[in-house]
């Protein structure tokens, strides 16, 4: 499969897709069809309509389409996103609100790569920006990043984390979500031991695999069958001429779409089929909630190959965080260093990705930290999603993680007992 042709190949039927809507939409569509009308064009048209969009948005990373916040004094500011460091593989951004006295909270949320950009976390980001200055990694496509810029793995991601955390000061309070929240843990547990003075003031962490052996799901079951040779052979592409990255080793984001889908295929067409109908009948919009969802969830990225298969082994397979046996530039972290940074697990109790109990194993990997400085939260009835960009997320869980956070300040902070629920286990 390490070849650019097979690469340029999967490439070009994405396109030929997005070409066959597009031709549909418009033969369909012609005028003088308008004197005969015929349910099949009719229906014709909206296939053709749905499907080269659906196809379209699949190569384009979607703006993050925070323009402007309503600030206290009842005016809408201007919300800039600029640059706070600038990196082959991931830029550190911030979320500036013109015209805004500083917020009592300085959040960086590490947004997860695992196949999507970063906006996937944008209503994450707004709810907020609402009452913190909100920074946030921004992971770069693969294939746009020339083979130069060298390899990209587990502990290089685990380094920018540390770097930008650096960066942000220890003022700064740490959202992972997901993917990235096994990672952020070495990252702060690395700083915490050679770096004390850089390290959060506290650290939640959102359905993400700290264990993935806790509670098995599709995820982890898949990255137990499969041998490692398997996955290099079958799930890694060359990128092809079209892209600076050309030659660079990539899990493809269209392979990675392909797996998300087939989880709930059955749930995926009955969504287009609903969409095409509802154009059809005239009712859907440009920004309807299933367009709003598609054209975020199908804008899929690249990840360098050394990532993905270093994750799989690493983080899955051999489960170095889950037995605190991780290793960074060939410095064993020590999860148990971690003495003075306030850690909160979230999990939704219908997580299908990172199942609860995956994520509740970091607290039992802090032996360090006080129990007064440990917090515990599962969601009832919320899936993956909706633990970090749901109304889960926005009536309950966001509401305790901002407690969370001016509970464990350094200068509020108060030694109690744990807030753990009876899902803490």
């Amino acid at each position: 499969m390490r070849y650019l042709a097979t690469y340029d190949v999967m490439e070009s039927a994405r396109n030929f897709n997005q070409w066959l809507g597009a031709t549909a939409s418009s033969f369909a569509s012609y005028p003088v069809f308008a004197m005969m009308p015929n349910p099949a064009l009719d229906w014709m048209a909206a296939w053709g309509q749905v499907t080269e969009r659906t196809f379209q948005r699949m190569v384009a990373k979607p703006d993050w389409g925070i323009r402007t916040f309503t600030c206290e004094d009842g005016k809408d500011h201007l919300v800039e996103i600029l640059p706070v460091v600038e990196r082959p593989f991931a830029d550190l951004i911030e979320f500036r609100v013109n015209g805004r006295k500083p917020m009592p909270r300085k959040v960086l949320l590490v947004a997860p790569m695992s196949g999507h950009y970063a906006t996937l976390l944008r209503s994450t980001v707004k709810s907020l920006i609402v009452n913190c200055d909100v920074f946030v990694t921004d992971w770069h496509n693969a294939r746009d990043i020339p083979v130069s810029a060298g390899k990209f793995d587990v502990e290089d991601y685990t380094q920018y984390l540390v770097d930008f955390m650096r960066e942000l000061g220890p003022e700064i309070h740490v959202i992972a979500v997901c993917q990235p929240a096994p990672l952020t843990l070495a990252a702060t547990a690395y700083l915490a031991e050679l770096d004390p003075r850089a390290q959060p003031q506290t650290l939640t962490l959102i359905g993400g695999p700290i264990d993935p052996d806790a509670a098995a799901t599709d995820v982890t079951d898949f990255g137990r069958r499969v041998t490692m040779g398997q996955l290099e052979e079958f799930a890694i592409q060359r990128v092809g001429f079209k892209y600076k990255g050309v030659g660079r080793l990539v899990y493809p984001g269209l392979m990675q779409l392909a797996g998300f889908m087939s989880m709930n295929a059955d749930r995926h067409a009955s969504a287009f089929n609903e969409q095409i109908m509802r154009v059809m009948r005239g009712e859907a919009s440009d920004h309807d909630a299933h367009n709003r969802f598609y054209d975020e969830y199908l804008a899929v990225m690249d990840m360098t190959a050394e990532f993905y298969l270093s994750t799989v082994e690493r983080i899955f397979k051999n489960r170095e965080i889950a037995r605190n046996e991780f290793v960074v530039n060939g410095h064993k972290v020590d999860i148990g260093k971690i003495t003075d940074v306030a850690v909160k697990t979230v999990e939704g109790a219908k997580d299908d990705i990172s199942a609860p109990g995956q994520c509740v194993a970091a607290l039992d990997l802090c032996t360090g930290l006080p129990d007064s400085l440990k917090a515990h939260h599962v969601e009832p009835g919320a899936g993956h999603y909706g633990i970090f960009a749901g109304r889960s997320w926005r009536d309950n869980i966001r509401p305790l993680v901002i407690e969370f956070m001016d509970k464990n300040s350094r200068k509020s902070r108060s030694r109690k007992p744990a807030n753990r629920n009876a899902a803490a286990g």
